[in-house]
């Protein structure tokens, strides 16, 4: 598969989730609309992550899209693990719907109510029903193909 999946190259987000008290949040290339009416959106977190832990309580997320001069904030949610470091330290952000944590450089952000959970594999998938969104910063996207250098904070 390696032939299709290494053409592949997806627009990198931080998913956010807050649950019982705790925020997560890590870089995620899985992730994509799944429907137009609805409008619905699906984001893929790796089991070994904390974020996943924390979203498995969560009721909504937020998915935040970066540019490509953001890699920071990508080493930073994709390259450390929530069990080591408060990624959230230091950064701007508001708290969204239903409780979500914002990012407030993000390029756009949606914030969704979690509607079905699906396991995939070691990736389970959450289906997002948009509740609030917005835009920010300009620019192009980071995409996965400006990513591949950082390594994960956690195995996939």
């Amino acid at each position: 598969m390696d032939g299709f999946f290494h053409r592949l190259d997806s627009d990198m987000c931080v998913v956010t989730a807050v649950a019982d008290g705790e925020r997560a949040g890590c870089l995620v290339g899985f992730a994509s609309q799944c429907s137009i009416d609805p409008p619905r959106y699906a984001v893929w977190l790796s089991k070994a992550n904390r974020t996943y832990r924390v979203a498995r309580s969560a009721r909504h997320l937020a998915v935040h899209l970066l540019t490509r001069n953001q890699r920071d904030l990508a080493e930073l949610f994709g390259g450390e693990t929530g069990d080591e470091v408060d990624k959230f330290a230091g950064l701007d952000w508001r708290e969204g719907p239903g409780g979500a944590v914002v990012l407030a450089d993000a390029a756009a952000w949606c914030v969704g109510t979690v509607l079905h959970r699906t396991d995939g594999g070691d990736h389970v998938c959450f289906v997002l029903d948009p509740v609030g969104w917005g835009t920010g910063r300009p620019g192009p996207l980071l995409r996965l193909s400006d990513a591949v250098g950082i390594d994960a904070g956690h195995p996939a």
